[in-house]
């Protein structure tokens, strides 16, 4: 089945700076380094959520991606699997995940549930709330950094 999307390599450079395409497997290694960088001076998560994330219609591998997302014990960590225990499933398109996640895009989320390309299984205040809370600087950092490793679509 064909999604649509070229099969380039995850990897390149840009001004010779190493790139790779978001939620590639390089992408999501050199996304935990930096997030390993700044383990010390992460705030707390705000609210409590253990969330599952399947992204569908990814560019490279078998077209879907398992990842979560858990602030059960006072940290933000997303990485590659899924939880047995999530309070909420998500499965988005990876051109919407990539707007959330790597445009920032504050309306991407919303637009995408109204159009049935963000579907939630589970209690979706949980998940709004997170997208709603203030961009602690280091986090801003954070994002500026991953954006500096993501390559152009």
């Amino acid at each position: 089945m064909s999604t649509g999307h070229s099969k380039v390599s995850p990897t390149g450079s840009v001004l010779g700076v190493s790139v790779h395409r978001f939620l590639s497997p390089d992408w999501v290694e050199a996304a935990r380094q930096i997030r390993a960088e700044f383990e010390d001076r992460l705030p707390p998560a705000p609210i409590p959520v253990k969330a599952n994330v399947l992204v569908t219609e990814t560019p490279f591998d078998d077209g879907l991606i398992k990842a979560f997302i858990d602030t059960s014990e006072g940290a933000l960590v997303l990485d590659l699997g899924h939880l047995d225990d999530a309070d909420i499933s998500v499965e988005i398109d990876y051109a919407t995940a990539r707007r959330i996640f790597v445009g920032r895009d504050p309306s991407a989320a919303m637009e995408a549930f109204m159009t049935g390309r963000l579907i939630v299984d589970g209690d979706l205040t949980q998940l709004f709330a997170l997208q709603t809370q203030q961009v602690d600087p280091v986090a801003e950092e954070i994002a500026q950094r991953l954006d500096s490793l993501t390559a152009p679509e």
